[in-house]
């Protein structure tokens, strides 16, 4: 168990990684062109002018992602936390909802060429569309967020 000042230690250590680490994703995104919309909607136009150069992309972050979880499994913990956190296993079906959100989410992203991650990149070099987007993705969360603390009578 980790003292006091080893927690606070800890605790910035895991900030600076994960700044570093979405700093790294949002180059990342950007070096792949997943931050121009245009790129993104030919990827997804497969019926028409389809450009499958996103696939390397896709083919490059499973790579990096399976020998990323090989190696960190292979620890008894990891290197800022006392423990793994694993996610639970899924014991259900999807549901209605779920697959609506998803439906919602793609026709979102095949409208206009953004998903949340490459959004923000964008917003980074300044790219006028994401600078309406951003807030916009941020209002529909919020709106969720409010919706579902309704239905639990918290509202």
């Amino acid at each position: 168990m980790a003292t006091p000042a080893e927690s606070t230690r800890f605790h910035r250590l895991r900030i600076a990684a994960a700044l570093l680490s979405g700093a790294v994703f949002g180059v990342g995104l950007s070096v792949a062109q997943m931050t121009d919309p245009r790129k993104v909607l030919a990827f997804l136009d497969v019926a028409g002018a389809w450009d499958a150069s996103l696939l390397f992309v896709l083919g490059g972050a499973v790579a990096v992602t399976a020998v990323g979880w090989r190696w960190a499994l292979r620890r008894r913990q990891p290197v800022w936390a006392d423990a793994f956190q694993h996610p639970p296993p899924i014991t259900q079906r999807p549901d209605r909802r779920l697959l609506a959100g998803a439906v919602l989410f793609g026709i979102g992203w095949g409208i206009a060429g953004y998903c949340p991650g490459p959004a923000l990149a964008s917003v980074g070099q300044g790219n006028a569309e994401a600078l309406w987007l951003v807030p916009a993705l941020v209002a529909g969360a919020g709106l969720r967020r409010w919706q579902v603390r309704r239905r639990a009578g918290r509202v």
